[in-house]
Formats: structure tokens, sequence, C-alpha cells
């Protein structure tokens, strides 16, 4: 009959907090950001490359380049900036696994034993004051929180959302960490082909001089032609040496970025630049957003501030909860298991929020504008998502362009010295000549290997633009964006 009545009791309670639920205001959101929609996002039509393609999960393996595919993924085993993000989404995982752990149903199983002198001047009279009793419980707790509005549910959603941005921000160090370790890489190859055009030329320009030596010798020649050549042969090992330079420098950032000891990159050799087909999507949209991980990290840390919106809304709301406790309670350890010592208790707890709207009040303005800031740092990030890939693959476009103009130029270069070696051999033309041919094709090879330089780049950087072959793990990225005026 007393549980009965506890239980009327509580439903009365419970009946009551609905009513008053109905009677809550919550402050309206007065100014709320709306959400960019990335359907609509693409590039300009004139910007075309070879192919219509997204970039391939692994696609530096496309180089054909064994050795910048180790230095890759050496750098994806080693690099500190992993490690961090990896112990970020530990962390985040941690925070969600708590804040799951929070609802529902929770029991625990309380056992003690003491013993206690009761004062004889005191609330309990003889034969218990003036006396030392022991006080032996055994008790099962037990207690249920509904989450009637949904606020435990609010708090899991936005601990899952940070902890999914955490795993999407670990996929954008791995990318921009794989298209870091490519470009130096080819940079540094570009610095080491160079500085062996560099040390022709200054061959080429030793045998000038000698040979403008002879010329003075039999009079046929001054020597402001010798100091002039000089000065060219000067120019060229202080180019020659500053290529060296840059290339060791070079080499240093990128043993950096593989975590390689001092004799990581001894065996590295130089490699002539491969051919690849440039890919460009023809359109953008939504799929961009399932390809570029700091645009998913975005747009998760956007559902969690959603949730923490919704958990602040349901602070405004009574909150009701069960608890029950069933046990054993005697003052001696032979009492204890005696049918007389049990104890139950049911109760039920209501928090109804009466004064307080202006503490809640605040709360929810801050959260709004969390959210808020959230998604204006979404729509950034789209508009620089959209702003990148249009760049780079004007970039790439432009030196594509420029490449097949100089392609011109340089096999004019080779014509002029396949000639003059013609006339070499026919006795109509000299050393002087055919070394100067030879310096010309040198000249437009530097060119080329400058132009090639700059085509790797851009292309690496278009890579990463397009978001280096990530892919969204689920299905919730492809939703076209909702309003969030909560």
């Amino acid at each position: 009959m007393i549980a009965m009545n506890r239980l009327l009791e509580t439903c009365g309670a419970a009946a009551s907090a609905l009513a008053l639920a109905g009677c809550i205001s919550i402050p309206p959101d007065r100014h709320p950001v709306a959400e960019r929609d990335l359907a609509l996002a693409q590039h300009a039509a004139d910007i075309t490359l070879a192919r219509d393609a997204w970039p391939a999960a692994n696609w530096w393996t496309e180089y054909g380049d064994p050795q910048l595919d180790a230095l890759i993924a050496q750098a994806l085993r080693s690099n500190p900036t992993l490690d961090v993000a990896r112990a970020r989404i530990e962390a985040a995982d941690a925070a969600l696994n708590a804040q799951r752990a929070q609802g529902g149903g929770q029991a625990a199983l309380d056992a003690g034993l003491n013993r206690q002198r009761y004062s004889a001047n005191g609330l309990f009279p003889q034969p218990i004051g003036g006396n030392y009793f022991n006080d032996a419980s055994v008790k099962l707790r037990a207690g249920y929180d509904f989450d009637w509005w949904g606020k435990h549910r609010a708090q899991v959603a936005a601990a899952l959302g940070e902890a999914d941005a955490r795993r999407a921000d670990r996929a954008q160090a791995e990318q921009v960490l794989a298209a870091t370790v490519a470009q130096s890489y080819f940079k540094l190859q570009s610095l080491w082909a160079r500085g062996a055009n560099a040390r022709a030329q200054t061959d080429t320009w030793r045998a000038i001089v000698a040979d403008t030596a002879r010329r003075i010798e039999r009079g046929i020649a001054r020597s402001d032609a010798q100091h002039g050549a000089k000065l060219e042969l000067g120019r060229l090992n202080e180019r020659a040496a500053q290529l060296a330079s840059d290339a060791g420098r070079e080499r240093e950032g990128l043993r950096a970025l593989t975590g390689g000891d001092s004799n990581a990159l001894a065996q590295l050799a130089q490699q002539p630049a491969s051919v690849v087909l440039h890919a460009l999507p023809a359109r953008l949209g939504l799929e961009l957003l399932a390809r570029r991980p700091d645009l998913q990290a975005a747009r998760y840390r956007v559902e969690a501030s959603l949730g923490r919106v919704a958990a602040s809304k349901a602070a405004f709301y009574p909150d009701l909860n069960l608890v029950g406790a069933f046990g054993l309670d005697a003052i001696s350890i032979g009492k204890l298991l005696r049918a007389g010592s049990r104890t139950l208790l049911l109760a039920s707890a209501i928090e109804l929020p009466l004064f307080d709207n202006g503490r809640l009040g605040a709360a929810l303005d801050a959260v709004r504008a969390q959210r808020d800031e959230m998604i204006a740092d979404y729509n950034q990030s789209v508009l620089n998502a959209v702003r990148d890939v249009a760049q780079d693959g004007v970039t790439l476009q432009g030196i594509e362009n420029q490449l097949v103009q100089h392609r011109t130029t340089s096999a004019a270069s080779e014509a002029l010295l396949r000639n003059v070696r013609l006339r070499l051999k026919q006795g109509l033309a000299d050393q002087g000549e055919l070394r100067q041919a030879e310096l010309a094709r040198l000249k437009q090879q530097d060119i080329t290997l400058e132009l090639l330089q700059a085509q790797r780049q851009a292309e690496v950087a278009l890579n990463k633009s397009l978001g280096g072959g990530y892919r969204a793990p689920d299905a919730r990225v492809a939703a076209t964006p909702s309003s969030h005026a909560q």
C-alpha cells in the first residue's frame, strides 16, 4: 500500500512537472546565422585541366617515385603533429564516453560496518546512551534519469560532434603533411637538377674563358672579351653555390618532416620528373564537403554547437528523477540478515528553475553565440575551400600554358645546337659558336626545370585543396544544410 502511494505521488509530481513545462518561456533567438549552402559552390567554368576527376586516396603514388612514397609513409608514421591529433581524439572519445555514462539508470552497492559509543547525555536514552554498539548495513541504491526534455541526448550529441571534428582534424593534418612532404621533395629534386644544369653552364663558360685566352695570345681577341667571360663565370659559380645551399636547407627541412636521423636521407637520389595527367572536377558542390576534412571538422563543430544549444534550452524545463534503495541495517552483525533489518526507500526528485531565468538565459545566449561563431567559421571555410580550388586550378592551368609556349623556344634552342654541330663538322662554324649554342640550350633547360617545379608545386596544392583523397566516413555529410534558428 505504501509503495502504491509512493507511485501515485510520483505520477502526480510528473504530471505537475509536465503542466509547469507548458508555462516555460525560453528567450527567442534574435540573430541566427544562416549556414551557407555548399551545393551552390562552384569554380569558374573556364578553369579546366586534362581530365575531370578527384584526387585518389594516395595521390602521390601516381608519380611512380618509390622515394616519395617511402618519405610520405615515414612522415605519416612518426610526425609529432599526428601524435598530438591522436591524443586529442582520445581525449574527445573519453569525454564522449563520460557523457554517455551519465544518463539512464544508475546503481550502486553500499556496505558499511562501524562501532560507536553513544553519549549518555545525548539524543538517545539508555540502553543506547552511554554504551557501544555496532552498526552494519548493506544497501542497493538505484536511480533513473528519464531525460524528459532531451538534455542528456543533446549533451551526448555535442560530445559526439566534437569527437568527429577531432577525427577530421587528424585527417586534415595527414593531408597537409603528405602535401608538405611532396612539395619539399619536388623542390629538392628541382634544386638538384638546376644545380647540375648550373654546373654544366659553368663548365661551358670555363671552356669559353680558355678559348678566349688562346685567342688573345694569337692577337685575334681583346682582353675585354675574357673579362666578360670571367664575369659570367663568376655569376654562374655564385648561382651554383646558392642552389647547393638551398638544396641543403631543403633536405634538412624534408628530414625534419619525416622524423629521420642525421643519415635518414643519405641514400636519396636525383630522379627525373615524371608526367602526370592533371585533374580537376567539373563540379564541386556537396562533394567538396565530403572530400575536405577541414570542412568536415567545421561542420561537425556546428553540430556540436547545436547540441549545446539544445541542452541549454532543456535546462529551462523541470527535471524529474526517480530513486530507490533496498538494504539491510542492524546494530549488530548477528541481526543483519533478519527480516526486521530490511530497509526500503522510494523517492522522486523534481528540480524546477523558478527564479533562475537570468542565469539560464545568459547561458543560452552564450551557447547560441558559440553556435553562430561555428556556423560563420564553417561558412568562411566553404569560401576558402572554393577559393583555394579555383586559384590552384588557375595557377596550374597557367603553368601548363607557359610550358606549351616554352616548348617552342626550347625546341628552337635544340635545333640551333644541332645546326651548329652540323656546320662544325663541315668546317663552317667554330667552337665558340658551339659553346654559345650549348649555353642557349642549357638556359632553356633551366627555365624548363623552373616551370616543371612550379607545375609540381601547383599539382600538389590543387590535390590538397580538393581534399587529398579524403572521403567522409558516414552519410551525414551529404545532408543539405539545415536551419539553425534555435
